[in-house]
């Protein structure tokens, strides 16, 4: 039974999408690997598809469903509705995020935005609003004759650098203006340290809101960079020697009235006792939901010494060799930013775990370690020990290792998503580790 308030901004959605003369809708969803996928339908269907959901067969999403359960329900967001800027004419469409249910009308266990939606209810009924802002970063590569993506650099710029009538500068003011004419603040775009690798950062907001963000910043990333003839790729490490794509997320409560509880002017360093905690959380959680940060066999290239990923557990103000870093703004930019997420893997997965690990801390009231402020990349093993400084999982493979073991992952993750997600990335890990590659091929072939 569909709400009577729910028909009535159906029939104003409709009516507005006429207006603007919308051909399609764009049911969106992510599978758990944090693939977007997209269920297209012709205007007529808008009336059926946003008062019910659309039926879908999920057996084939990754990390869904066995092919026993797998009728599916793309319930619309009525609240993400927006008009895909990059289309026009006959092929002009609307977006919609979906909430993903089960046949029976019943949210499904396995859908990642459930997960979040759980997770930032948690943290409401304890006052908080978890907000984030991610530093997205991404690499854009030539394509062949064929149109198939290389890894073929498209500039040898570096950090901040510009290049008058650049391509690469052409996509990101375009990829924002597109932003911003779809209600998407944009805080800053620039050219990252890689040749070729760049970054666009999202203004700060709530978790849930940046989530379903990202999800349309990497389409529309993908879509303007194919207009121009590029490859967009979030791959975390694609070049050997060269720095890798992370997703900085930069992390903080408020309150009901949009305070920010993690600033204490009384408190050392300013920084409030709420904020310890939940730093603490981070640290303690960070090796079991590092499956979820670094989701993918390639993640774990990009969180080596010598680039300013962070492989090792500790927090610093100043140190970008740490995990966890505090900016210097304090006032309303009071935050934390967390740096071992990666753009390849799902930020409503990702987003949830860094709430639920940050609440732990606070209920638990966890003290973090003393701050580390010197290189940790060039400290010996045994000065990492004698600082109690652990390292993050060398690989995939122990990564989902310490996820599966760990309770609380399976709490915040819930039973599906943790079995279908860990089962999913075992395969690629699996799959990864039997191949041979041209290095043995260059160094072991001739010699053994």
């Amino acid at each position: 039974m569909v709400s009577e308030d729910r028909e009535d901004k159906v029939r104003r959605l409709i009516d507005h999408m006429a207006n603007e003369g919308v051909k399609f809708l764009q049911l969106q969803f992510m599978d758990l690997p944090g693939r977007l996928k997209t269920i297209t339908l012709p205007i007529e269907q808008s009336k059926r598809a946003l008062e019910t959901g659309w039926a879908f067969d999920g057996s084939s999403v990754a990390g869904y469903a066995t092919i026993e359960e797998s009728d599916f329900i793309a319930l619309p967001d009525l609240t993400t509705f927006l008009i895909e800027p990059w289309s026009d004419g006959e092929l002009r469409s609307a977006r919609f995020i979906c909430d993903v249910m089960t046949h029976s009308g019943e949210p499904f266990a396995g859908d990642p935005r459930m997960v979040l939606r759980r997770m930032l209810a948690k943290a409401a009924e304890r006052g908080f609003r978890f907000n984030t802002g991610p530093e997205f970063e991404f690499f854009l590569f030539r394509r062949d004759a064929s149109g198939n993506p290389t890894v073929q650099l498209d500039d040898h710029g570096t950090y901040f650098d510009l290049m008058p009538l650049e391509t690469s500068d052409l996509i990101r003011k375009k990829v924002s203006t597109f932003c911003r004419q779809v209600g998407y603040p944009i805080d800053s775009l620039h050219h990252e340290v890689g040749a070729s690798q760049h970054e666009i950062d999202l203004e700060y907001s709530d978790a849930l809101t940046i989530a379903d963000r990202i999800a349309t910043l990497k389409h529309a990333i993908k879509t303007v960079a194919a207009q121009h003839g590029l490859f967009a790729s979030f791959m975390p490490k694609p070049i050997y020697g060269m720095a890798g794509s992370g997703m900085h997320v930069h992390v903080s409560l408020a309150d009901s009235e949009g305070r920010n509880m993690f600033y204490d002017p009384k408190a050392p360093e300013q920084m409030s006792p709420l904020m310890m905690h939940f730093m603490a959380g981070l640290v303690a959680h960070a090796r079991e939901s590092c499956a979820v940060m670094n989701s993918s066999v390639n993640s774990f290239k990009r969180i080596v010494p010598g680039y300013e990923a962070p492989c090792y557990i500790a927090w610093a103000h100043r140190n970008r060799s740490a995990l966890v870093r505090v900016p210097a703004g304090r006032g309303r930019a009071t935050r934390m930013e967390l740096r071992n997420p990666d753009p390849a893997g799902n930020p409503y997965l990702q987003f949830a775990t860094i709430l639920a690990s940050g609440l732990d801390g606070v209920e638990r009231k966890l003290e973090p370690p003393a701050p580390v402020e010197r290189d940790i990349f060039k400290m010996t093993e045994a000065e990492r020990r004698n600082l109690g400084i652990e390292s993050l999982p060398g690989n995939l493979g122990h990564a989902v290792s310490e996820m599966r073991e760990s309770k609380f992952m399976r709490d915040v993750l819930g039973e599906h998503i943790l079995e279908h997600l860990s089962h999913v990335q075992l395969e690629q890990y699996g799959d990864y580790v039997k191949r041979v590659t041209n290095w043995e091929y260059e160094n072991l072939l001739p010699v053994l």
